[in-house]
């Protein structure tokens, strides 16, 4: 890891975890599990604090709504411990994509690369 990296996690959390909470992961943390992402999910020791230390990119959108729901106390039970029941007609997760390329957007979006010429829509131009 260069200079620069551990400058950048001394002082920014965007980059993954900082300093002080590796530091405290190590000491309090107990692994409670992993997502398919490869995010890691922590507890302490009398349960009063849950967090994550993501695997790449900081992105609350990246944490799959089992574990969403454990982090948040909706439920105690780890996916781990007690998976939830998925209907068949269930979408995998997906993370936000906004602001990104695969962002959607609409059939006569300008972000399109041949935007579709529309019929239904008149510009307005003051008289």
């Amino acid at each position: 890891m260069g200079i620069l990296n551990t400058l950048l996690r001394a002082v920014t959390w965007w980059y993954g975890q900082t300093i002080n909470t590796q530091i405290h992961t190590w000491r309090k943390g107990i692994r409670v599990g992993e997502d398919n992402q490869g995010n890691v999910f922590y507890r302490n020791a009398d349960d009063s604090r849950r967090w994550v230390i993501f695997n790449g990119e900081v992105e609350a959108s990246r944490i799959d709504p089992d574990w969403h729901g454990w982090l948040h106390r909706t439920w105690n039970e780890p996916p781990t411990d007690k998976p939830m029941a998925h209907k068949p007609w269930e979408k995998p997760h997906q993370e936000n994509l906004t602001g990104t390329v695969l962002a959607y957007a609409p059939a006569g979006s300008i972000r399109k690369p041949h935007p579709v010429q529309r019929s239904d829509y008149e510009a307005w131009s003051p008289e």
